[in-house]
């Protein structure tokens, strides 16, 4: 293999390796509300409030809760430009494709949220995408300036939101929450009716969340990845460089400290928290983006691009994979253990999928070019049905 060949080989397997990243903090929060209708419902399960429980759930709030998300917008903004590259290659009107690609993903969440798990982002992507695609030419400059109001609006948002309103006016009391997480559990543990049911009862929060808060925040996040990705920041990374360094002083303390403000002052159940872990947490996840890249262009790291890479590339079937595997283990429909564990064994379970996503992921590519979820969409995208090997 050529030097050049290297090396373009390394930089796809970095963007692949941060998604692959990306896609395990999220199931990590995700599994938490598949296991347990409690979390939904802003309360703690009294079968697990032991001091090891409480040290998982705040060990989750400071690392790893409200930054994943982020990570994986801002790798789906920069995937765009690929989008864009792939068209202009192809000879092809991107305009068509891409508003066939987002159709084709806000169908595929619908689906997800109905039949697997109600939390999906895959709807909003699609939505927020919309607003991304008709923000494609503008400049650079406007593109960060759109993507600091979004964010700088949902901040104000959440501070004014803590300061002024009283919550007690507009959330269950701590008996009537608890009474609701034990009729949300029992409905987990019921057939793919009561399943469906608890899914769609979430709708309307779902959406209330998407519009005030992840909807602008996701598309802040493309815009930024846009903007790498037409500059190709992450083209020609060594991993030595002192940008890296930089960010990870910087980041690591600040993050940290925003998360445990969130983690002490009640998670999300208390808008000034959720604003400091929000206006945090974009530090912490770029220092742990140079962490990951520093890694592994390092010369022992290699091999954790090696193992993530492979579960990054096939993202969509993943993210949908992991809310399979969810339903199977926790609902009525599989083995009905919602409720039953505690966060560190929801912890475990988390780690066990994706480690068994890795290895599956790394041995479906060495026969096919695509996982199932990328082959449908990419048929939807490009209008024609696409090789599966090659």
């Amino acid at each position: 293999m050529s030097n050049h060949a290297a090396a373009v080989r390394a930089r796809i397997g970095d963007v692949d390796a941060l998604r692959g990243f990306a896609l395990l903090g999220i199931f990590i929060v995700n599994i938490t509300f598949m296991a347990s209708g409690y979390p939904g419902n802003l309360v703690t399960d009294p079968d697990f409030s032991s001091p090891l429980d409480d040290a998982v759930r705040t060990l989750s709030s400071v690392f790893i809760d409200m930054k994943f998300y982020l990570l994986f917008s801002f790798l789906f903004g920069y995937s765009f430009t690929l989008q864009m590259d792939a068209a202009a290659r192809a000879g092809a009107d991107f305009r068509p494709r891409m508003l066939r690609r987002i159709g084709g993903l806000f169908v595929i969440g619908g689906l997800h949220i109905v039949f697997l798990y109600g939390g999906d982002v895959l709807t909003t992507y699609a939505v927020a995408c919309v607003a991304l695609f008709l923000m494609r030419n503008v400049s650079d400059r406007t593109a960060l300036r759109v993507a600091g109001g979004l964010y700088a609006a949902v901040l104000a948002s959440l501070v004014a939101t803590g300061l002024l309103m009283d919550r007690t006016q507009f959330l269950p009391s701590s008996d009537e929450a608890r009474a609701n997480a034990e009729q949300a559990t029992q409905a987990l543990l019921g057939g793919w009716g009561d399943v469906i049911g608890e899914h769609l009862a979430g709708l309307p929060l779902l959406v209330m969340q998407a519009v005030t808060l992840q909807g602008p925040a996701a598309l802040a996040a493309f815009l930024v990845g846009m903007v790498v990705g037409r500059r190709g920041l992450l083209a020609n990374v060594r991993g030595d460089e002192r940008v890296l360094r930089r960010i990870q002083v910087v980041g690591f303390p600040v993050g940290i400290a925003g998360g445990l403000l969130y983690a002490l002052g009640g998670g999300n159940g208390e808008a000034l928290p959720v604003a400091a872990s929000f206006a945090t947490a974009p530090l912490l996840i770029a220092a742990y983006v140079a962490t990951l890249l520093r890694v592994m262009h390092s010369s022992r790291g290699e091999v954790v691009r090696g193992w993530l890479a492979p579960a990054g590339r096939i993202a969509l079937t993943n993210y949908l994979g992991q809310s399979l595997a969810g339903l199977l283990i926790f609902s009525g429909i599989g083995l009905g253990l919602a409720g039953e564990l505690s966060p560190l064994g929801t912890l475990a379970v988390a780690l066990l999928v994706f480690a068994v996503q890795v290895v599956v992921s790394a041995w479906w590519l060495r026969t096919y070019r695509y996982g199932p979820a990328e082959w449908v969409l990419r048929w939807v995208t490009n209008a024609r049905r696409p090789a599966w090997r090659g």
